[in-house]
């Protein structure tokens, strides 16, 4: 099946390329495959914020934002369980892509750079999946996900807006600006080259528009 992506609608600012045609076709033919790791990337999303609540326990106003973004993580891993179970598909163990391993390895290990890049790169995963959510409320031919898809895009828009307000809050936006758009060179390279076989698409696969 081949479906016309509409670069324009899906860009996010965060992000330093779209997804590519060929992502969107392959997310398209193996939607269950991408509904799976859906739920794991929003439970892997809440298990983020609980752990930064955790690293940083004396930032109270962190821990309130954190805490409520943990909660609503989680209930979007139920939304997307609950439809698996209605399919009848089980939620497997997947195979999961180099991309989250490679921008955890871009993150600076002394303090405060480590804070920064965390954030940062946290909302990156969070930028590229709004942005890809997108896509599939837009193209996808089955109406159920399309509807999942639309419902959780405004929500997905508030989690990377949130790591930004933490960074800028926390070192300006000049600092926060310059650092994000080295990290979005990296996320981009994370999500180049063609995948090697149908069966790995993901939510994070490769798959994004050269320049």
């Amino acid at each position: 099946m081949t479906v016309l992506l509409e670069s324009r609608a899906a860009r996010v600012k965060w992000l330093a390329a779209p997804s590519s045609q060929a992502w969107l076709e392959q997310a398209v033919a193996r939607a269950d495959l991408v509904l799976i790791d859906h739920a794991h990337c929003e439970r892997k999303a809440a298990g983020v914020a609980l752990q930064l609540m955790f690293r940083y326990p004396s930032d109270e106003s962190l821990g309130a934002q954190l805490s409520a973004l943990a909660r609503e993580e989680l209930e979007h891993f139920e939304q997307v369980l609950a439809l698996l179970q209605r399919r009848g598909i089980p939620l497997k163990q997947l195979p999961a892509p180099a991309y989250g391993s490679s921008l955890m390895a871009q993150v600076r290990k002394a303090e405060p750079q480590r804070m920064l890049d965390t954030f940062l790169v946290a909302g990156l995963i969070e930028a590229r999946s709004h942005e890809r959510m997108a896509l599939l409320a837009a193209h996808s031919p089955d109406a159920e996900l399309q509807a999942l898809y639309g419902e959780l895009l405004a929500s997905e828009a508030r989690h990377f807006g949130l790591y930004w307000v933490l960074c800028e809050q926390r070192f300006g936006r000049e600092v926060t600006v310059e650092r994000l758009r080295e990290l979005a060179q990296f996320e981009a390279q994370a999500l180049s080259g063609s995948l090697e076989r149908p069966e790995l698409v993901r939510m994070h696969s490769v798959g994004i528009q050269q320049a």
